[in-house]
């Protein structure tokens, strides 16, 4: 019986299809395919005996040795996850590192069983290289890089345009020390995967944030960072009030609900409390240990008046957070930079509609753009 392929084309992601990932659990966690699904043919100890068997005895060793630490229940029972899966989602599709071995038998187990499914050509291996490749393509697609002061809203400005690239969203971190999200950091290839795969609807014009190479653990590609290096850039320019309502949203309340959706109310507290102290702890060498003192002092009593109900009393000490460390730093970048010109410096709503503006511009000025595979 001929197993059927399938081309490792983008449009598959596109699709949202989901993804039968064959490898071993150690291999997914460094990095999977979107929509992918870790089922694995053989778990990290099994891949391991078996891959000191092919470098010592060769491939039909290694196969042999395969067939004899998966079989009976054991087989059945691996088998029997592809087809609930597959039950489940009847369009799913194998794959396994480079589309050879694994994925072709489980392709063969789950044909036996009565199940025919296609495997992705080239595997995982192909398909990061497409995403990798539409990366680099995006980094000759016009960009305007949007910039301001910590609380600026530059992210909500970024999701308020079609041709917003979230790239802190990719990174899952909101890119400073506060900004490390609940739930764990994706891996440097989930993360350039996330990207690659936002970018399969952007082939046109991109607004993205003036970020530094590195946005919590995740760095963005080479080629796409030059790329924004020699972006034109506007500049967004909010009264401290209103930045200090954008940053107790983002850091406390929007941080809150994540963390008692995910935690609970007892132990989500008790999380939240942890990571914001800890995270203003880590600005000891900047601060100086009178000031950061004097800023743990006012977030302890914060705490206390936030499980009163009262979350404006944060702003007791984001408002010195903001205007004695962020805003000297941000400034300090700018004069670090003095040849960048901004094509436009003003409130959030002139920004957006500059942002506008220059994506109409760029589209009808019709540069050749990627289409995705």
């Amino acid at each position: 019986m001929s197993l059927p392929l399938v081309e490792p084309k983008l449009e598959l992601l596109r699709e949202g299809r989901v993804l039968i990932d064959v490898r071993a659990p150690v291999e997914f966690a460094q990095g999977a395919l979107p929509g992918a699904v870790n089922l694995p043919l053989m778990d990290d100890e099994e891949r391991h005996l078996v891959g000191i068997e092919y470098k010592e005895r060769g491939q039909d060793a290694a196969i042999a040795l395969g067939e004899r630490l998966v079989r009976g229940g054991l087989k059945a029972s691996r088998v029997a996850a592809w087809g609930r899966l597959v039950e489940a989602h009847p369009d799913a599709i194998i794959y396994c590192f480079r589309g050879g071995l694994r994925s072709r038998t489980a392709q063969q187990w789950l044909a036996d069983a009565g199940i025919t499914r296609p495997r992705i050509r080239g595997g995982w291996k192909a398909m990061r290289q497409a995403l990798c490749a539409r990366i680099d393509d995006a980094a000759e697609q016009p960009q305007l890089v949007v910039g301001g002061l910590t609380g600026c809203a530059k992210t909500s400005l970024i999701l308020a345009l079609e041709e917003g690239l979230d790239l802190e969203g990719c990174a899952r971190h909101k890119g400073s020390a506060f900004g490390r999200h609940p739930l764990p950091a994706p891996s440097q290839i989930d993360f350039e995967h996330a990207m690659g795969l936002r970018l399969l609807d952007l082939p046109g014009p991109l607004v993205l944030e003036d970020e530094s190479r590195r946005i919590g653990t995740a760095n963005i590609p080479l080629t796409f960072w030059e790329g924004m290096v020699q972006a034109p850039r506007i500049r967004i320019e909010m009264p401290l009030d209103w930045r200090l309502e954008q940053i107790r949203k983002d850091y406390i309340d929007d941080l809150w609900e994540v963390h008692r959706r995910q935690f609970g109310d007892w132990l989500g507290w008790a999380l939240m409390r942890k990571q914001l102290a800890t995270a203003l702890g880590r600005l000891r060498k900047r601060l100086g240990q009178a000031r950061l003192a004097r800023l743990q002092r006012l977030q302890a009593l914060a705490f206390r008046e936030h499980e009163r109900g009262n979350t404006s009393a944060h702003e007791a000490w984001l408002a010195p957070l903001l205007t004695e460390y962020y805003d000297p730093l941000y400034r300090h970048q700018l004069e670090k930079h003095p040849e960048r010109h901004f094509l436009h410096v003003g409130d959030w709503e002139s920004c957006l509609a500059v942002a506008r503006e220059w994506s109409a511009e760029a589209r009808k000025a019709g540069r050749p753009v990627h289409q995705p595979a």
